[in-house]
Parts: C-alpha cells; structure tokens; sequence
C-alpha cells in the first residue's frame, strides 16, 4: 500500500517536473553535426575530453590518498610515542605509591 502511494506521489511528480539536462563543460553536442565523419570526429573529441578529466581526477584522487596514508603513519608513530609516555608515567606512579608506601 506504502509502495504503490510513493509509486502514485512520484509518478505524478515526473509528469509535474519538467526534467533538466545537465550540461557537461567540455562536451560537445555531435548530434548537430551532419556528415558522419564530422559525428564520428566530435563524439572522438568527447572520448578524449572524458579520458582526460578521468586521469585527473585519478591522479588527484591518487594523490589525496597518498597524502592521507603520510598522515595516518605520522598519527601512528605518535601514538606509539605518547603509549610509551603513558606506560613511563604510569611506572613513576606505581614507584611513587611504593616510596609513599615504605615512607609510612
């Protein structure tokens, strides 16, 4: 019953809202062209473009990635420093209570 009204509420929303193209930077409309060959060279020129913004954004992403490893094994040495600080302060306490101990 819920299923059939969300069907119902969107099927009338896609008849309501005009749909919107989303226009790409870069990328040319080949349907315009009339000769095959000019097609076949504008749908090219598209491959190429997409190809190319694919690599950056591989590259970018690479990068990002990278960076965030270098940050992550930074924070683990620290962590590993500030157990160390911890395990030393915990055995001065421990050597405190013992003096304090004895002192009694």
């Amino acid at each position: 019953m819920v299923r059939r009204s969300a069907l119902a509420i969107f099927s009338g929303l896609a008849v309501v809202l005009p749909a919107v193209a989303q226009d790409i930077r870069g990328i040319e409309n080949c349907t315009a062209e009339k000769t095959m060959e000019r097609r076949t060279s504008c749908l090219q020129s598209n491959v190429d473009f997409l190809q190319q913004t694919l690599a950056k954004q591989r590259r970018d992403t690479r990068a990002r990635l990278d960076a965030m490893s270098r940050q992550a094994s930074a924070q683990e040495v620290e962590i590993v420093a500030l157990w160390a600080a911890l395990a030393k302060l915990q055995q001065e306490l421990t050597d405190l209570k013992k003096a304090k101990a004895d002192g009694k």
